[in-house]
């Protein structure tokens, strides 16, 4: 029998990565994304033997993470100003083809409202399905599946508004 400790270590090393990707999705700050990682791990060791099954660890942690997420909030109630928000970006250089896509994605991904945005980060950054995600974010399969085909129909719209201009920043 594993003991808590090397299972512990285990969800660590398996899941950190994941975790921070949702995280940082979350929030776009990084310091705040590790923070909120840290946090979820801490209550994640508390709260172990409570973890039943290995299989459902990774939505059993991106739960703790959003309700960890959510009490940043209860503690900090402020409005952001759009100007605020805007000025939080990726600081990172754009550079490739790639790059400019992934930037330009990632951004309209956050112009999307959250019931849009949130499952779809779920499913393609954390991979889960759309039962995994009704059950994290206590909504029904099927409301899942409409957000994730309308946040998907939304950002193909905004693909067909504005398309990526493809080698216009290479001289």
């Amino acid at each position: 029998m594993m003991t808590k400790q090397v299972r512990y270590e285990a969800l660590v090393k398996a899941l950190h990565g994941d975790l921070y990707r949702y995280a940082y999705w979350l929030c776009h700050e990084k310091q705040v994304a590790e923070d909120l990682v840290q946090e979820t791990f801490l209550r994640a060791w508390r709260a172990l033997d409570s973890l039943k099954d290995e299989k459902a660890a990774k939505s059993w942690l991106i739960t703790i993470l959003r309700r960890e997420n959510a009490r940043r909030f209860e503690r900090k109630r402020f409005d952001m100003s759009e100007y605020e928000e805007a000025s939080i970006t990726d600081t990172k250089s754009v550079t490739t083809e790639q790059d400019l896509e992934n930037h330009w994605l990632r951004d309209k991904i956050s112009q999307l409202p959250p019931e849009y945005s949130e499952p779809l980060i779920l499913q393609v950054l954390g991979g889960f399905s759309g039962e995994d995600i009704a059950a994290m974010l206590d909504l029904n399969k099927n409301t899942v599946m409409t957000r994730l085909f309308r946040a998907r129909n939304q950002l193909k719209e905004a693909l067909e508004a504005e398309p990526v201009k493809r080698g216009i920043y290479n001289g």
